[in-house]
Parts: structure tokens; C-alpha cells; sequence
């Protein structure tokens, strides 16, 4: 009965006319953002970040606007990889194996509709499991101390590659780059400058936002501009959508389907650094090995549709667990929403359920609202959305260039912070040319100071005896999952990427 006052005082909060207005420009941006190939959920809210900063807006409606983008670019993904076969974002991978042949069958318009009605009901069902699970796992991080944080921030770190991973070492390395620059500043102990180089701009560190902008917006203009002489599937582009929603004897054929795989993308959300293309990956496997005895799957079989659209928007509801009740993003898109929160002076973990329930209760009635919006646009609105993906990338990147130096420059009203942006940007450049993780850099710069202070205060508290972050049964679970999380995917990491590549081009073939 808690529970439900509390959702009830969400939705207090949520059904405001502000806020209602916010959700649906969250969903009918994240959308675009979902849909142009490249973008992605990651890229659609950091670029829409100084909107709403420049907006004015308090925690809520900044986290109801973003997760919105967050939702809506899940929703997105399935749009070009089913009438282009060109992945929106990884987690949509998956969705091009079955949904490109039936959109060359001429169902491109019910392959959409039931993308869209799997992603409601996968997203709709995490948003009821976020809302029991969360709460229980409040009251487990309750009982953490300095070490078991300490703990906690290191399996964030070790896990972060997740189980798809085929380089741990360059994830360690930006792991390793991201906790250097969180360095930056002046010591809050001892109050000595540190990396400042003598330059009084960064005697208060790096501001989270230029970071994130930089490294995700921008660099996706270099990276645009590295290769402006690329196009676009014509072919794509010249698929009929046809009859736009699926008989019911179809969506009844794939409930199943859908109800299995939501909890399986669910579970996958929930593991630090597994994600939404472990859990998009996961629950099409699953789904083939339970009910495909007829091998129809790759051919344009809606079950290959339905599996993996409801298993990747899952796992986005299931991420935000950790995010919300111990302040550990478990993707690289709630990396990004944790930055907005610590960045607005809250912090997520144990204390936001009882501190800061307008929030926390505002943003899960607004993911409700905006499962709702998604599903009423995105199904009449398929052609509008299709149309976009015409819109060329010589117009769409000047425009998040713009949006990025705008709201930079109207959140600080500092020019070194733009030429900091930059900076970063060609970074992000840099490193993605040499295929290292952009995410770990983030959460580097978001928990090393938390880390270290968690460090510093354990070893305190202990007479500087390091055995102390060892010293609970708590903290020695903690680390046996962090080792094995960075141990499992140096043996079966390599084998689950390429298998995941490998389905998605063998069937792909077949469909040819």
C-alpha cells in the first residue's frame, strides 16, 4: 500500500501540464534520435542535456524530459533497422535479422506496430519491476559502509565492459582516464591543487555536462565530418510501409513472446555493464532455441521481432535500478542521466528514496506516461518518423553543433568552458577511431570522488589498515562479484560479440 501512495503522489507530480508537455517532447525527440543511425539513446539525451538546462528546469522535469529521450530513442532503434537493415543503436541489432525481411515482404508497416507494441510492453513491465525492486534494494544498500561503497564503485568499474565485451583492456583504460580526470581540482582534504596546471578555471574540476557534450555530441560531428562523402541505403529508403497494424492473431502469437522476454531484458538491465544488447541478444537466442522448431527465424518471423524490441527496452528500465537505488548506472545512457542528477545537487543512491521521493516517485509515473505517448505516436505516426530518416546529416549535425555550443554557453556563461568541450570532443573523436569506450570515461569522471573520499574515510576510520575493505561479509561479496565480472568476459566476452555479429549476418544473408 506504500508503494501505491507513493505512486500515487508520482503521479501528482507527473500530470502537471509542464511536465505532461516535457514527456511527450522527450518521447517525440528520443524517437528521432532513436531513429537516425548512429545517434542512439547515449547520443539523444547528452545532446539534449543543455535544453534543459537553458529550459530552467528543476530535477524533475529535466529527469522526466531525458528519460523520455532515453525511452524514445529505445523506441527509435527498431526504425531504420527494419526498413534500412542498419542498426539505429547496438541494442537494435538484433531487430534487423527478422525485421528487414518482413519488410521486404511488404509488412514493413506491421513489423513497426509490433516493434512499437513489444516495446511497450517490455518497458511497461520493467517500469512495474523497477518499482518492486527497487525499494527492496534500498534497503540492502542501507547497511553499506565507506568500504562496501568502495566495493560497489569498483564492480561498477570491473563490470563495465559487460559480458559483450571484446576488449576489457581498453575499458580499463578509459575507466583509468576518467577516474585521472576526476582528479582534477582542488583536494576537498587537504585543500592542495591538483592537474590544475596553474589555471584557476580548474581549481573546481570538470564540469560533468561539458564532458559529456563533448564527448558524445561533438565527436559525433568529427567523426561526421571524417566521413561526409558517406550515404545512405537508397533501397531502404524505397520500401512501402503497407498495412500498418498487425491482425490481432499476430499480436496474440507474440504475447508470449514478449511477457518471456521482458524479463529476461529486465535481469540484463539490472547486472552492472550487461545492458541493452546483452538483454536484446539474450532474450532473441532464447526465444529462437523455445519456439523456433520450424526454423523461421531470419526469414520475417514476428516472434524475431517482437523478442528482441521487448528485451533491449527492458533492460533501459531495468538499468535504472542500480542508478536510482545505489547510484551506480548500469549503461551508459543512466551514466548520462546520473550526471543531470549530480549535477542538480542529488544524489541518487539509498537516501533519494527518503530525501528526494518527488523525484524518484515523478520520474516512474512519468515513465508510465511516456510508455503510453510513445505507444499512441509511434504506431499512426510511422510514416512521419520514416520520413525522417531522409533528413540529410549535413543539416542534422550543424543543428547538434549549435544545440551543444548554445547550451553549453547558457549553462555556464564560460568560454573555457566551450574550448574544454572541444577539447573533449576531439578526444571522443580520437578514442572512438581507436574503438575505446566513451561510458567509462563518464563514470570515471562521475564516481572518482566518491571513490576516493569512500577510500580515504574507510582506511580512516580503520587506523589506516587497508584490511578494512575486506572486512565485512558484504564487502567480500562485492569484490567476488567485481573479479568475476571483469574475469567472465575475457573468456566468453569475445564468443557472445562475435556470436551476435555473426547471427545477425548469417540470417541476414538468408534473407537476401
Amino acid at each position: 500500500m506504500e508503494i501505491l501512495s507513493s505512486l500515487g503522489d508520482g503521479f501528482a507530480i507527473a500530470l502537471t501540464w509542464q511536465n505532461l508537455f516535457l514527456a511527450l517532447l522527450g518521447c517525440f525527440l528520443g524517437t528521432i534520435m532513436g531513429a537516425l543511425p548512429g545517434l542512439g539513446p547515449s547520443n539523444g539525451v547528452a545532446i539534449l542535456i543543455p535544453l534543459a538546462f537553458t529550459m530552467g528546469l528543476g530535477a524533475t522535469p529535466s529527469l522526466i524530459l531525458l528519460t523520455s529521450v532515453y525511452y524514445g530513442a529505445m523506441y527509435g532503434g527498431r526504425i531504420s533497422s527494419i526498413l534500412l537493415n542498419i542498426p539505429g543503436d547496438e541494442p537494435a541489432m538484433m531487430t534487423c535479422l527478422d525485421g528487414h525481411p518482413m519488410a521486404k515482404k511488404g509488412m514493413a508497416g506491421e513489423a513497426l506496430s509490433l516493434s512499437g507494441i513489444a516495446s511497450f510492453v517490455g518497458a511497461f513491465l520493467a517500469t512495474w519491476e523497477l518499482i518492486l525492486l527497487a525499494p527492496q534494494l534500498v534497503k540492502i544498500a542501507l547497511l553499506f559502509g565507506p568500504a562496501e561503497y568502495f566495493a560497489l564503485f569498483a564492480l561498477a568499474f570491473m563490470t563495465l565492459g559487460g559480458v559483450s565485451s571484446t576488449n576489457q583492456a581498453k575499458s580499463a583504460f578509459a575507466a583509468a582516464l576518467g577516474l585521472g580526470l576526476a582528479m582534477i581540482g582542488v583536494d576537498t582534504q587537504t585543500g592542495v591543487p591538483r592537474f590544475t596546471f596553474g589555471e584557476v578555471h580548474l581549481y573546481d574540476g570538470l564540469d560533468f555536462l561539458v564532458a559529456i557534450v563533448g564527448l558524445f555530441a561533438l565527436s559525433e560531428v568529427f567523426i561526421f565530418l571524417e566521413h561526409r562523402h558517406g550515404g545512405s541505403d537508397a533501397e531502404g529508403r524505397k520500401l512501402s510501409i503497407g498495412r500498418l497494424y498487425p491482425p490481432a492473431s499476430m499480436i496474440k502469437a507474440c504475447t508470449p513472446t514478449m511477457l518471456r522476454t521482458s524479463l529476461l531484458g529486465f535481469i540484463a538491465g539490472v547486472l552492472p555493464g550487461a545492458g541493452a544488447s546483452l538483454g536484446s541478444f539474450i532474450s532473441y537466442s532464447m526465444e529462437k532455441r523455445l519456439v523456433d522448431s520450424e526454423n523461421t527465424f531470419g526469414t520475417g518471423d514476428p516472434r524475431g521481432v517482437a523478442a528482441p524490441e521487448a528485451g533491449n527496452n527492458a533492460a533501459a528500465g531495468g538499468a535504472l535500478v542500480p542508478m536510482l537505488a545505489l547510484g551506480v548506472p548500469g549503461s551508459g545512457t543512466t551514466a548520462v542521466l546520473l550526471a543531470v542528477l549530480l549535477s542538480l545537487n542529488i544524489t541518487p543512491g539509498p537516501l533519494l528514496f527518503t530525501q528526494n521521493p518527488d523525484v524518484v516517485w515523478g520520474l516512474i509515473a512519468a515513465l508510465f506516461i511516456a510508455n503510453f505517448m510513445l505507444l499512441a505516436m509511434n504506431i499512426p505516426m510511422v510514416g512521419l518518423f520514416t520520413r525522417i530518416l531522409m533528413v540529410p546529416s549535413r543539416i542534422l549535425m550543424p543543428i547538434v553543433a549549435m544545440v551543444s555550443f548554445v547550451g553549453i554557453y547558457g549553462i555556464s556563461g564560460s568560454s573555457f568552458d566551450l574550448l574544454v568541450m572541444i577539447g573533449f570532443g576531439v578526444m571522443g573523436w580520437g578514442l572512438r577511431k581507436l574503438d575505446v569506450p566513451l561510458v567509462p570515461i563518464i563514470l570515471g569522471t562521475l564516481l572518482g570522488n566518491s571513490m576516493e573520499n569512500n577510500l580515504r574515510r574507510a582506511i580512516t576510520i580503520d587506523n589506516g589498515d587497508w584490511w578494512t575493505l575486506i572486512d565485512s561479509p558484504l564487502s567480500i561479496a562485492l569484490w567476488a562479484i567485481a573479479i568475476i565480472g571483469f574475469v567472465l568476459p575475457l573468456i566468453i566476452g569475445r564468443k557472445v560479440k562475435s556470436r551476435m555479429h555473426e547471427r545477425r549476418d548469417e540470417e541476414g544473408a538468408i534473407s537476401d
